[in-house]
């Protein structure tokens, strides 16, 4: 499962910094395949959608810190455990049941997002 963050978010930041694949944003914020990635070119998100990486996106959410699924691994092929619910002090860093990912999955999106490391 790709991690994603509730409602019960107070937006301290804690989480942004932790994550190796630059996948979360502050609230509001627009996002990119590309950001902190080794993405170039057009990429197929997990919805289907190709985007180019350099393309700035809607965020998920406008209110509290969001994580992009497409950018998700849990951490997989970095540390033992998500670094994001590591750090969160309310615990609202937690599995997605909307996004179910093998750990295949997870370390396939990881090498692939990262084909310069």
């Amino acid at each position: 499962m790709a991690i994603m963050i509730t409602d019960e978010c107070i937006n301290c930041g804690a989480c942004e910094p932790e994550c190796p694949n630059n996948a979360i944003y502050e609230g509001g914020v627009e996002w990119a395949m590309a950001d902190g990635t080794g993405v170039k070119g057009d990429y197929t998100l997990i919805n289907g959608e190709t985007v180019d990486a350099d393309d700035r996106l809607e965020p998920v959410d406008e209110d509290v810190y969001f994580i992009v699924s497409d950018k998700c691994t849990e951490c997989k092929g970095f540390h033992e455990e998500p670094q994001c619910a590591a750090v969160c002090p309310v615990d609202c860093c937690v599995p997605d049941p909307e996004q179910v990912d093998t750990e295949e999955e997870l370390l396939a999106r990881k090498e692939k997002l990262h084909l310069d490391d």
